[in-house]
């Protein structure tokens, strides 16, 4: 018969127990305040790591999958029924999978059908809802939200009440600051769909909104306040400013405010915490990766 995680939940109280013994005989909690195993719940095919750690009162739905040394905090729910299981009484829940050594903070909901990548790292009251794609080591911050078949590429950065609407596709090494969103309609209310797509490299500073259709290049910083409106190009290596935003320049010629005659941009040049070339030369991590950047004109 298939699974009905919400009932699980409520009714099926002898599977639940069972879960949560066994939780606390594979578990090791040394943390006292934060997992005492208090008020755990666990669904069907749940597949949990080594050393994963649940805080009291978490929520693991039906068919997810959580890597080694990941940690979901107290209040969190993971692969939260679609809509349609409150409707369809064959519902199945999608897949859900989050990659080891991960840190979900407290009172996130992650819908079900999300793939996370490794090394991810939440704030607080984030909701993902269903079906996005993250990559490698992201992070994404507090009571940001997601709302559906948002894909974003490996390392990038999203602060804190970040808004992505369906469909947006971020490349890699992406920074955005808080207040940040993007939307997909590009004749509100309408069924249309045409999801901004943002290159590698790009920074989006702060209270930045990007509309549908609008095509950002890579290695392009986005300044504040500035209104990409629906179909707006962006070429590579730009700086916009303004509403409607515009290129003002090729972030190339951009000198720091410190030194003049030193060129900032690209950013991966002079910036390297948290990144896979921390330490190194930045061209030869790129070439090594086959990442094409022109640092000069």
């Amino acid at each position: 018969m298939t699974s009905k995680p919400f009932l699980l939940l409520k009714n099926n109280h002898s599977l639940l127990s069972n879960t949560i013994i066994n939780y606390r005989k594979t578990v090791k909690n040394d943390n006292k305040m934060k997992f005492n195993n208090i008020g755990v719940r666990i669904g069907e095919n749940v597949k949990l790591g080594k050393n994963v750690r649940l805080g009291d009162y978490v929520t693991i739905y039906d068919n997810t999958t959580i890597g080694d040394n990941t940690v979901i905090c107290e209040h969190s729910v993971i692969g939260e029924p679609l809509s349609g299981y409150y409707r369809d009484p064959n519902y199945e829940n999608p897949a859900t999978y989050i990659g080891g050594n991960s840190i979900i903070r407290t009172h996130c909901t992650v819908y079900a059908g999300n793939h996370i990548g490794e090394g991810f790292s939440s704030g607080h009251y984030m909701i993902l809802r269903e079906h996005n794609k993250i990559g490698i080591n992201c992070s994404v911050g507090n009571t940001s939200e997601f709302h559906g078949y948002v894909t974003i590429g490996d390392y990038c950065r999203l602060h804190s009440k970040v808004s992505l609407g369906k469909q947006a596709k971020f490349g890699n090494f992406i920074y955005m600051g808080p207040y940040c969103g993007t939307a997909e309609d590009p004749l509100p209310p309408s069924l249309i769909c045409d999801a901004p797509v943002v290159g590698d490299f790009t920074y989006i500073t702060v209270y930045v909104c990007i509309l549908s259709g609008v095509r950002v290049g890579k290695c392009c910083l986005l300044g504040a306040k500035s209104n990409l409106v629906t179909n707006t190009i962006i070429p590579d290596y730009s700086i916009t400013i303004g509403s409607p935003a515009k290129r003002v320049m090729d972030i190339r010629d951009f000198k720091s405010q410190y030194n003049e005659y030193q060129q900032y941009y690209p950013w991966m040049y002079n910036f390297d915490r948290g990144t896979p070339w921390q330490g190194m030369d930045f061209d030869k991590w790129a070439k090594a990766n086959d990442v094409e950047v022109e640092r000069f004109k």
